[in-house]
């Protein structure tokens, strides 16, 4: 039985398992298979599991796939990484967030498993989401790779299927500059024999990707290759080599989401999840954070009165950013708006290439830190957003960026006073924390 007190709360469980987080990483997998061997091997009683690595689209590929199973009236349990609002959205157990009660359960077993040596926090909470899928029924499992692939924590686990989302840089400190080494890295997540599903990728990454799967003998299937899913009169098309589908387009907002889609359900198809049910997953999936227009709470209502939009995504590297500006672009096609970037990022993160993707796009930046994380000064992130053309300034807390981000819009806006006025368009953005922060409010 746990070591856990009845007063004991999740944010007391996952503390106590932070004290066990080594003082310096080293990638591997040797400390949470000691653990999952003292658990009794909870990966080992999965259902059939579907392993996502990648370094963009991965969260938003989860999402379809969730939906698609849910819509097929399947229990899903999902793992994915991280959390905007509360930790327990990152455990989802027969299609059902963890409750706090079952979390500090498996916390608490975990802990006691591993008997005080070092952990890292995310090996301990992967720990804790296979124990607590082990014990509930369900008929499929998607997890979502945190970093990497070969070394990551999820990677004990023996997926019916492989999917591989584009890859960029990211996490250099971790991974590298080497886009052919990160592709390896991330290809460590294929098995012998094993679909895998790659999602769009530049030719080196395919290349090394193909290298790695033609290794073990993978059933390996590419996009533009061997499926391909695209825009079409307003709906989705799907192709690959037996079947044509007219689907719906998603729900998430994007060309990039297009092809996420594609991807997840090319998946799908191979796990055997009816048409149908892809259907109704594409109009109800739901993935907040990921171009998501706020309508509710307080930032929305500030800008609702001033007759302006209010965006949010979390991607934060220069390939989610373009990705974004894309999706932002066809938004300006239809209804011009100056568009203001409130923007918060990870002092680890490349601004300047995130940023590049919105020169010519965006008119101004507000800056502003990030709350509890090592964040890039706003004064540094101004400077570089006026290198590339963009008015900016500097905001004490998200609410006044948001206000400062109204009141430059519509002075932007017009060239005198006589003229009307525009309301702007308003993209906060930078970080999935930012965007936690936000639907807070």
């Amino acid at each position: 039985m746990a070591k856990t007190s009845s007063s004991e709360t999740v944010a007391q469980a996952l503390s106590t398992l932070q004290a066990l987080h080594p003082k310096k990483i080293d990638l591997g997998l040797e400390r949470i298979e000691r653990v999952l061997a003292a658990l009794g091997h909870p990966e080992q009683k999965l259902p059939p599991t579907i392993h996502v690595a990648g370094t963009n689209g991965k969260g938003s590929t989860v999402a379809f796939l969730r939906a698609f199973a849910q819509a097929a009236g399947l229990k899903a349990h999902v793992y994915t990484s991280p959390h905007l609002v509360h930790f327990r959205e990152r455990i989802v157990v027969g299609s059902q967030e963890i409750s706090d009660a079952a979390l500090i359960d498996v916390l608490a077993r975990v802990r006691d498993a591993n008997d005080g040596a070092p952990l890292s926090f995310f090996e301990a909470t992967t720990a804790a989401a296979l124990l607590a899928f082990s014990e509930s029924p369900a008929d499929i499992c998607i997890i979502e790779v945190g970093l990497g692939g070969r070394y990551d924590a999820t990677n004990v686990i023996e997926a019916s299927a492989c999917v591989i989302t584009p890859i960029d840089y990211d996490h250099a400190e971790f991974l590298g500059r080497d886009l052919a080494g990160i592709a390896r890295e991330k290809a460590g997540i294929m098995r012998a024999h094993t679909p895998v599903i790659i999602g769009p990728q530049t030719e080196l990454v395919t290349a090394v990707l193909e290298a790695e799967a033609n290794k073990l003998k993978a059933s390996d299937s590419y996009f533009g290759q061997d499926f391909r899913s695209y825009r079409q009169h307003g709906r989705l098309v799907f192709e690959q080599e037996d079947e044509l589908l007219d689907l719906p387009l998603p729900a998430l907002i994007g060309d990039h989401q297009t092809l996420n889609a594609g991807t997840a359900i090319a998946a799908a198809r191979i796990m055997q999840i009816p048409l149908k049910a892809i259907e109704k997953g594409l109009k109800t999936v739901s993935w907040p954070a990921r171009m998501q227009n706020l309508t509710s709470g307080a930032l929305a209502d500030m800008v609702f009165e001033s007759g302006g939009e209010l965006w949010l995504d979390g991607g934060h590297n220069p390939h989610a950013a373009r990705a974004v500006a894309s999706a932002l672009a066809g938004l300006e096609s239809k209804t011009p708006r100056p568009l203001i970037l409130v923007t918060g990022i990870l002092a680890n993160k490349d601004i300047g290439g995130f940023l590049d993707a919105f020169e010519g796009l965006a008119s101004a930046v507000i800056g502003v830190e990030i709350p509890n994380h090592t964040s890039l000064a706003p004064e540094t992130l101004i400077e570089i957003a006026q290198a590339r053309g963009m008015n900016g300034q500097v905001a004490g807390n998200i609410i006044d960026a948001v206000q400062r981000a109204i009141n430059t819009g519509e002075a932007l806006s017009r060239q005198t006073a006589e003229e009307p006025i525009t309301p702007p368009r308003i993209l906060i953005c930078g970080s999935l924390y930012l965007a936690g922060e936000v639907l807070k409010l």
